[in-house]
């Protein structure tokens, strides 16, 4: 695991721990259970593939640990409208404050702005961020399975589940893949960034695909920068697509989308 990553679980595991002094988890469980209920953050993926359609999950993120500000003039709700016009089935907000300069609000007010679901983008270590990603209207949660033990994926798994709410589970090489592939839901993630090199290679998706069964649906995270890497995705089968930084540099997030997926 790099140096950042480790970075990161630690400020994680401290975060939840000051987050849990603030508000207890009896309370934050308490708000999760009566929150709204959540959108089919699934299902919209789904209702794209059935229109012969990509699913893009387009995604919000003002800043990263590797490349720094990507987006200066940050307006989520406006970007998340603006993904919504030019059709991106769902949304992926940034919500880690110390590297990605992401925010819990942003995640409400993108949410609010337009009728799309939205995937809580963060590093999940504690059950209480589950509960927590509910309360603020999340409709699906990443579990990265670089981080986490098959037990803990299982146990938020079923805590997501319980609260309606959608799971992507990401992996980056086989061993993580037979772990994903032994949680319930049909959503995996196949990040082609490497975690611990950051080297993006679209071909971690390829090396993938024979081992995962039918039934699920492969996200392809990182990489999707031009309409050559859509279609080489879609000749291999892969309609469901993660992709966020290449548009944040764009004056129009939307549009961008638009231009890489549909035209």
């Amino acid at each position: 695991m790099s140096d950042i990553l480790k970075k990161i679980w630690a400020t994680k595991h401290e975060e939840v721990a000051a987050a849990r002094a603030a508000i207890p988890l009896h309370a934050i469980r308490e708000a999760a259970e009566a929150s709204a209920p959540a959108r089919d953050f699934i299902g919209a993926l789904r209702a794209k593939h059935a229109s012969g359609l990509p699913g893009v999950i387009a995604e919000i993120k003002k800043a990263s640990p590797s490349k720094g500000v990507i987006r200066e003039q940050f307006d989520p709700p406006a970007i998340a409208a603006d993904y919504a016009a030019h059709g991106a089935a769902c949304l992926s907000v940034l919500t880690d404050r110390q590297y990605f300069q992401g925010e819990a609000d942003y995640l409400k007010a993108a949410r609010a702005a337009c009728d799309l679901p939205a995937l809580r983008k963060d590093f999940m270590v504690d059950e209480y961020q589950v509960f927590e990603a509910r309360s603020w209207g999340a409709d699906c949660i990443l579990l990265i399975a670089a981080e986490l033990s098959l037990p803990q994926m299982r146990d938020f798994e079923a805590i997501a589940q319980a609260l309606g709410m959608a799971v992507l589970v990401e992996v980056h090489n086989g061993a993580e893949l037979d772990l994903a592939l032994q949680l319930a839901t049909p959503l995996v993630g196949i990040n082609n960034r490497n975690l611990r090199t950051f080297d993006v290679t679209l071909q971690t998706t390829l090396d993938l695909l024979s081992a995962i069964p039918s039934e699920r649906i492969v996200v392809t995270e990182s990489g999707i920068l031009q309409p050559a890497d859509v279609a080489l995705m879609q000749q291999n089968s892969v309609h469901t697509f993660l992709v966020g930084e290449a548009f944040m540099r764009q004056p129009s997030p939307g549009k961008a989308l638009e231009s890489l997926f549909f035209r």
